[in-house]
């Protein structure tokens, strides 16, 4: 980014007159010039960043922890800057977040809960937007940034349809993936923006990638084969109990509802009866109710 702010700043000092007079806080000072000052002030912002990002990065640790202890899926939406991730996140779950076109405008995952027309839940998490050949500096940087994509279960790569090269975006990303050792983590292949692509370069899209789901954010268009899709491939719960759980502990009841997925349910004179598959976590929660085999 410097290298290119010294061309700016060429063209920004002839017309700005070249040397500062000095002036109030954060202006020129004696003898700097206009291009000194703009290095100055993207130095400063970009140590205000690297701050931001060490403060995001504890916050996430402890998020992504706490996600994983209480066993629901994690699915993390990735893909080329501007193929619309954030607009299909919105779409999914009405959420608020971030939309705009820019390189890392989501510096912060937005992480929000989505409810499968099963009754399970799982997360699903927005991330930043590559670009190709992204620096390994940049990379570094936004590690931490990136470890949604590491700890996820399933990603959800977002590809921008109306793009006249989809592939060489889609493998962009993919070496980004693999970059921060993420490339074994399951992916599903979204192709967005089907309302402004053209005809051709889809039909070619369909043909390299047979088992991408094809809709547009903007009109909701294919949502609901993805909303599908996701049913299959979001993980289920991998643990079978059978529990008769107290009345007394019905945020227990709430939580396999809400991270596991109930096979049959009897309300008895005593508590509970519940037979479902559950995380691992919330298997050992439920142990002490659990019924001995017939």
């Amino acid at each position: 980014m410097l290298p290119r702010l010294r061309g700016w700043g060429e063209s920004m000092s002839r017309s700005g007159g070249g040397m500062g007079t000095g002036g109030g806080i954060g202006t020129r000072g004696p003898g700097e010039t206009k291009i000194e000052t703009d290095r100055r002030r993207l130095r400063a912002r970009m140590a205000k960043l690297r701050r931001e990002l060490a403060g995001m990065k504890t916050v996430r640790a402890t998020k992504r922890s706490s996600r994983q202890r209480s066993g629901v899926p994690a699915v993390t939406i990735t893909g080329y800057t501007n193929a619309g991730k954030s607009s299909l996140l919105n779409r999914l779950t009405g959420a608020g977040v971030l939309v705009e076109d820019a390189l890392f405008a989501t510096l912060d995952p937005a992480v929000r809960r989505a409810t499968l027309p099963d009754g399970r839940t799982f997360t699903l998490a927005d991330t930043v937007g590559f670009v190709r050949h992204l620096p390994h500096q940049i990379v570094e940087a936004f590690r931490s940034t990136l470890e949604e994509v590491a700890d996820a279960d399933l990603l959800l790569h977002v590809v921008d349809g109306s793009h006249p090269d989809p592939m060489s975006q889609i493998s962009a990303v993919r070496t980004v993936v693999n970059d921060i050792d993420a490339g074994d983590v399951p992916e599903l292949v979204v192709v967005n923006k089907i309302d402004a692509a053209d005809p051709d370069v889809l039909a070619r899209l369909r043909r390299s990638i047979p088992d991408a789901v094809f809709v547009s954010a903007r009109t909701g268009d294919g949502l609901s084969t993805l909303v599908d899709v996701l049913t299959e491939r979001v993980p289920h719960p991998d643990v079978e109990v059978c529990v008769l759980v107290p009345f007394t502990r019905g945020d227990l009841v709430s939580r396999v509802y809400a991270s596991g997925e109930v096979l049959d349910l009897e309300h008895t004179a005593t508590g509970t009866l519940l037979r479902a598959r559950v995380p691992v976590g919330l298997a050992s929660q439920l142990a002490a109710f659990l019924l001995e085999p017939a």
